[in-house]
């Protein structure tokens, strides 16, 4: 299905690219979120005369993801976990568990964001977690995990 970005979406392209995805990504997700619309001639032709006003959203957004980066940046989160003496948690520390530590230092960002490259965290210990604010905007933080 041949599809117009309304953002700029990673593996995809940018704002205005007109795409060919798979029709359950764009019908189920792309779509309904508001992030494409079909690549019809009269959504190309609405799409042209809004292009501005959706560059200048993005611009805004990108702006606003910036401005929270700096404040995130370098930030060190700790969470408290029941261990056994060998440093070993019972459980593991998830992006829900980093997602809410961020939220009671009054950052709310969504489970999403948070980027795992190596899955939950299952030992005590300080590790280097990467939160994305924005398609272009991702943050270093370091999440300090406590035994109890």
């Amino acid at each position: 299905m041949q599809i117009i970005l309304l953002e700029k979406i990673v593996n995809l392209g940018q704002l205005g690219d007109v795409v060919k995805v798979k029709d359950g990504y764009a019908r189920n997700f792309l779509i309904p979120t508001g992030k494409a619309k079909r690549a019809t001639p009269a959504n190309l032709k609405a799409f042209e005369a809004r292009r501005a006003e959706l560059e200048r959203e993005s611009a805004a957004q990108l702006a606003a993801a910036q401005a929270r980066g700096q404040q995130l940046e370098g930030m060190t989160v700790q969470i408290r976990q029941k261990a056994g003496v060998d440093g070993k948690l019972f459980g593991s520390v998830t992006p829900a568990d980093i997602t809410e530590a961020l939220r009671k230092n009054d950052f709310p960002v969504e489970r999403t964001m948070v980027r795992m490259p190596d899955g939950p965290l299952k030992t005590i210990g300080d590790f280097p977690i990467t939160v994305a604010l924005h398609t272009d905007v991702h943050v270093a933080i370091t999440v300090s995990v406590l035994g109890e």
